[in-house]
């Protein structure tokens, strides 16, 4: 394994154990309360994580072969599937350096493209996805001309601009799967009172609770909620928001909730019924393929008692079908 594969294999392998050090650390200096809970809590993280992956990395991944063969496969008129299909189930460790031996031999012809697509995501904000990114990942979006924040505040506006900007600061505490019991008694009574309680509606309130508590705690303050309010938290946003607003924050407690339901219930409605959303399709399967996809093939043959590969055979076609398909990987 030469020098490029091997710094991409320990890449993907550091990402792995970040939650495990930063819980430790979070402990050490006294910002988290159990060692033994936040310890558990940390290395199921890691678990889930690698039993999620449906794309993995490869140990002795060398770039330059794979580089030069995906150049002359695009490089002038028409293409050559087979290689695209091929390097379709690289690890992002992997594909970061080999996007950087595709940049040498290619020089800008591939870069514009993706710039482009980049830019038109900007314009396209995605609450979950901005929800579960962390800071640093946030961050790394500002490489392309501008933030994303930026660009939400200049396409959105109101209380559905404060919420997807809330999300982007990244400061949810999700290290550690501690709930302190009165926090969450107060905060459910903090959501009463800003909706059900009073005439009209204190949308910050909402946001700032919503945006910022971890998930787990999240979990208890809707236990507490609807205890409190004889209803549920969703049926509370219907009642006191409406249009984007209320679609955003019931996206935030369904992710909270379930999101591997979230997900599911995303690919399922985007190949339901006549034409496909091959948006939201190829977005939620390549984005989540190395992270928790396959614990999502899990959770959509629990929910429609059909695998999401034989729906991706029903709904598509040709190499775009095969193409889907070699991400997705086997079935549960």
């Amino acid at each position: 394994m030469d020098g490029q594969g091997q710094d991409g294999w320990r890449l993907s392998r550091w990402s792995a154990g970040v939650e495990l050090v930063l819980t430790l650390l979070g402990w050490l200096q006294g910002a988290l309360p159990s060692p033994h809970s936040c310890f558990e809590q940390a290395w199921l993280l890691l678990q889930i994580e690698q039993k999620g992956v449906s794309v993995k990395s490869s140990r002795h991944f060398n770039p330059d072969p794979d580089a030069e063969n995906l150049y002359k496969a695009m490089k002038g008129i028409g293409h050559h599937r087979c290689a695209h299909t091929e390097k379709q189930r690289t690890e992002t460790a992997d594909r970061q350096v080999l996007h950087g031996s595709v940049w040498q031999g290619s020089h800008r012809d591939a870069e514009v493209g993706a710039e482009r697509r980049v830019r038109e995501a900007h314009h396209s904000p995605h609450v979950p996805s901005i929800q579960i990114r962390s800071q640093g990942a946030v961050r790394r979006h500002e490489d392309y001309w501008s933030s994303l924040e930026e660009d939400i505040q200049a396409d959105t506006s109101g209380y559905l601009e404060r919420i997807l900007v809330c999300l982007l600061q990244g400061s949810r505490d999700d290290l550690c799967g501690f709930v302190d019991p009165g926090l969450a008694l107060q905060d459910a009574q903090d959501l009463y009172a800003a909706g059900e309680k009073i005439c009209g509606t204190d949308e910050m309130k909402f946001i700032t609770i919503l945006c910022t508590r971890s998930a787990t705690h999240l979990m208890r303050v809707f236990e507490d909620y609807e205890k409190m309010a004889s209803k549920s938290i969703e049926d509370s946003i219907k009642s006191e928001t409406h249009g984007s607003l209320e679609e955003a924050m019931l996206t935030v407690v369904k992710c909270t909730r379930n999101l591997h339901s979230y997900f599911a219930e995303r690919l399922y409605y985007a190949m339901k019924g006549a034409g496909t959303h091959d948006g939201t399709l190829i977005r939620i399967i390549v984005s989540r393929s190395e992270i928790d996809l396959n614990l999502i093939k899990c959770r959509f043959k629990e929910m429609y008692g059909k695998t999401l590969s034989s729906m991706i055979v029903e709904d598509t076609s040709s190499d775009y079908k095969n193409a889907l398909l070699n991400v997705v990987g086997s079935d549960p």
